[in-house]
């Protein structure tokens, strides 16, 4: 009889977590609380790391079609003084590029070949809880009243995991950094206009940080953008309900005197992607019988290392496999899978939370110190950060 494993998410950790499952002989079911597929989300980079896992996909060249192969990331000071530049050559050094996509465009690429896979996908499902009793089949109970059986449950369910709080309703809670995110779209013309090429672009502030770069997408492709800026007690619900209008204005006013093209992206754009900035630094566990956190629920991770999307990927390969090798036996596959991966993901989550830092309020003094700093060692740190991208999931 075919095991059944129900998975609570179905964004990127999610969707491929059922491929590979499928590819384990696992019949999966995926539940999304959205109530229906669409574009969400800013723009993110899959890195090297995570680009081996969709090559394991079949899905490497959809990818790269979808998205934009970035050439590496330029550094500046507020005023546009150069800083310097990493992450070049980075197919050459690690096998494979770092590529610019919407989180959209992934997502629905995951989402298409899960169901492709022969996982079935339902809308509109928010978990409230869990029966998980010996002798019977896992239970996932449902807002609508409906419920789902299966053999296994991983949650895949971000940040504000609903399955991470079923595991420990005492907490512990996801951290906020203090930082709040801004970021959206805009066309790629702005940055061709402004000569900037395939690279990334950062800028950082004596407050704040601004990031922008070519993504890919319809039309001739997007340009993506991203402001982090100190939350300063108010957080991102409260910016969404400003509307569209005020936030614009409010970033043309944080970002006053910042160089060019950055006030021009600001307002080009229409619609605005507004987060906090949280991260889960560490779980006392990871799973608890048959059921098995994963990605964000398990680790999530601020953007400032780049690396949420490619360690969701990394779970995902890693988790099919070690089912696959330990067969019906989940309680070791689980255990397994708990302790490879934990120690490289809290080390990520740890570095981002360590960049984030570099974002903050500076004196004038402090920023000036931060830039020096930054063009004498970017080369080191650079190198330091080659153990993120030189992993490689299938080779393990």
């Amino acid at each position: 009889m075919t095991r059944k494993a129900l998975i609570i998410g179905g964004g990127i950790a999610g969707a491929a977590t059922a491929i590979f499952l499928r590819r384990a002989g696992y019949a999966a079911e995926v539940f999304e609380s959205r109530p229906q597929a669409g574009d969400i989300g800013g723009g993110l980079q899959v890195a090297p790391n995570g680009m081996h896992v969709m090559a394991e996909l079949g899905l490497a060249g959809a990818v790269r079609q979808a998205g934009s192969c970035s050439t590496g990331m330029r550094f500046y000071a507020q005023g546009g003084g150069y800083l310097g530049a990493i992450n070049r050559n980075m197919e050459t050094r690690f096998g494979a590029p770092a590529v610019n996509i919407r989180r959209g465009a992934l997502q629905d690429l995951l989402l298409d070949e899960a169901v492709r896979s022969g996982a079935s996908l339902r809308f509109g499902k928010r978990l409230t809880s869990v029966d998980d009793v010996p002798g019977r089949p896992v239970v996932a109970r449902f807002a609508d009243g409906e419920t789902a059986e299966g053999d296994i449950l991983i949650g895949a369910d971000g940040v504000h995991s609903a399955v991470r709080t079923w595991l420990f309703p005492e907490g512990p809670h996801p951290f906020d950094t203090g930082l709040v995110g801004f970021g959206g779209f805009v066309p790629r013309a702005l940055l061709d206009a402004a000569g900037v090429g395939q690279d990334m672009h950062m800028t950082f502030g004596r407050s704040g940080f601004f990031g922008y770069g070519i993504c890919g997408g319809p039309n001739g492709g997007d340009a993506m953008w991203w402001s982090t800026q100190p939350a300063n007690g108010v957080d991102a619900n409260t910016f969404r309900a400003m509307g569209p209008r005020a936030i614009k204005d409010h970033l043309l006013a944080f970002h006053d005197g910042w160089h060019a093209p950055i006030p021009q992206l600001i307002d080009a754009a229409q619609e605005f992607v507004v987060t906090d900035t949280l991260d889960v630094a560490t779980l006392p566990l990871w799973h608890r019988r048959r059921v098995l956190l994963i990605g964000d629920a398990a680790h999530a991770t601020s953007p400032h290392a780049g690396q949420g999307a490619s360690l969701a990927l990394e779970d995902a390969s890693r988790l099919g496999k070690l089912i696959a090798r330990h067969g019906g036996d989940t309680d070791v596959a689980f255990e397994h899978f708990e302790n490879e991966r934990r120690g490289r993901t809290e080390r990520v989550v740890a570095l981002a939370r360590q960049n984030g830092n570099s974002k903050r309020e500076f004196s004038a003094t402090g920023a000036f110190v931060r830039d020096q700093m930054m063009r004498l060692l970017l080369p080191l740190f650079a190198s330091r950060q080659n153990w993120m991208y030189a992993y490689d999931a299938r080779a393990i």
